[in-house]
């Protein structure tokens, strides 16, 4: 027999958009009747995500603080022609500790797990076995809408975490290994070191395909993981993802294809990062900015996410270009070159980049000299044609 299940707010996709909004709201509302619905049996699925300590306000690193896993006070980056180390704290989140994290706080009633979405709107959430929700608000944190309605390019990776029979002796983590050979655009391992004996590397492209070969990278990886003379003896962590690179599209339209009138959150809302793909500093945004919500009505929370989302969009138009740049100025194979030069540049401006935060003074640095990419290519990018 079907049930209605009651509520204040229910939020529908239980990965990092969406446990982080229901820690932010648990924290600053607790007598709130929360509901996180998720179809796996598991919140937060199975990712590794990283963050640099700039990429959160120091006013919200509370939201973040007990999940992380792993840290760093410094990482490198290697280039055929350039190689060096950034003094800047570096941050992991394994998806179990999200998942043990939301079961120690929320009450066993706001977890909804293994419970499929068929349909939803402002104020109501159906499930395939009947049941319904019924709530003031709703807010969609499931994923993706329709990537069609933008201009993408892609970063896909695979990831493997291993235990070593012998200490591999990397003491920080290498954020971008580009000497590998560049195959199937811009190339780079990222290799983290959780543990003396414990590696995760992640053989990452930025391409212009979404198309992932797994096995093919899997070997790929474990011809990395050779050279470097480490020795796998298992392997604790296997996964896989592909992230879009936003180099233009319309956002409204982007919007309304995730559900009109609903209020969203993560990818679904367009909160991420136009050149890397990552979305775990918006994530973080978002969530202390509805737990601060008056009004957490199905209306209010659409135009509250709606206003938030659109504003980030039309503020990081620069990052775009530098996508286009990226993606349409340079061969495949000499897209390294842009990041090599990057990489050359003060370390402060490099953490505002990831943080979302590049001013004006950081933009002409950025733009400033002869382009690693051919002139004429370049400046059609600029200028946002094809």
């Amino acid at each position: 027999m079907s049930e209605v299940h009651h509520c204040d707010l229910a939020i529908v996709g239980g990965g990092l958009a969406g446990g982080l909004l229901a820690l932010a709201l648990h924290r600053v509302r607790p007598d709130l009747d929360l509901r996180i619905v998720e179809e796996n049996p598991h919140l937060g699925g199975n990712h590794v995500w990283s963050f640099f300590a700039s990429d959160v306000a120091a006013a919200d690193r509370w939201l973040v603080a007990p999940l992380v896993c792993h840290g760093w006070s410094r990482y490198e980056v290697a280039f055929p022609a350039h190689r060096r180390g950034i003094a800047q704290t570096y941050y992991s989140v394994e998806s179990e500790r999200l998942d043990q994290v939301l079961r120690g706080r929320l009450a066993p009633r706001a977890l909804m797990t293994g419970r499929r979405v068929t349909d939803l709107a402002p104020t109501a959430v159906m499930l395939a076995d009947g049941d319904q929700i019924s709530a003031r608000g709703v807010i969609d944190a499931r994923g993706p809408a329709d990537l069609t309605r933008l201009d993408l390019g892609w970063q896909k990776f695979a990831g493997c975490e291993v235990e070593l029979a012998e200490p591999h002796g990397l003491a920080q983590p290498i954020v971008m290994d580009a000497t590998v050979a560049q195959e199937d655009g811009y190339r780079f391992v990222y290799c983290l070191p959780f543990a003396a004996t414990r590696m995760f590397v992640e053989d990452t492209y930025y391409s212009d395909t979404p198309d992932l070969d797994g096995a093919l990278l899997a070997e790929r990886i474990d011809a990395y993981v050779a050279a470097r003379g480490w020795l796998p003896e298992r392997v604790l962590r296997e996964e896989t993802g592909v992230l879009p690179v936003a180099m233009g599209g319309d956002f409204e339209g982007y919007w309304r294809s995730g559900g009109a009138g609903i209020a969203k959150a993560g990818m679904r809302a367009g909160l991420f990062h136009p050149m890397t793909g990552y979305s775990l500093p918006d994530a973080v945004r978002l969530a202390a900015l509805v737990a601060k919500a008056s009004d957490l009505s199905g209306a209010a929370l659409h135009d509250l996410t709606h206003r938030h989302a659109q504003r980030l969009w039309r503020a990081r138009g620069f990052y775009r270009i530098l996508a286009r740049m990226l993606f349409r100025a340079a061969d495949p194979w000499e897209r390294y070159r842009i990041l090599e030069r990057f990489y050359r540049l003060d370390s402060d401006l490099i953490g505002r980049f990831y943080a979302g935060t590049t001013t004006m003074t950081d933009k002409m640095r950025i733009l400033s000299g002869k382009p690693p990419v051919p002139i004429g290519r370049a400046i059609a990018a600029l200028a946002g044609s094809r």
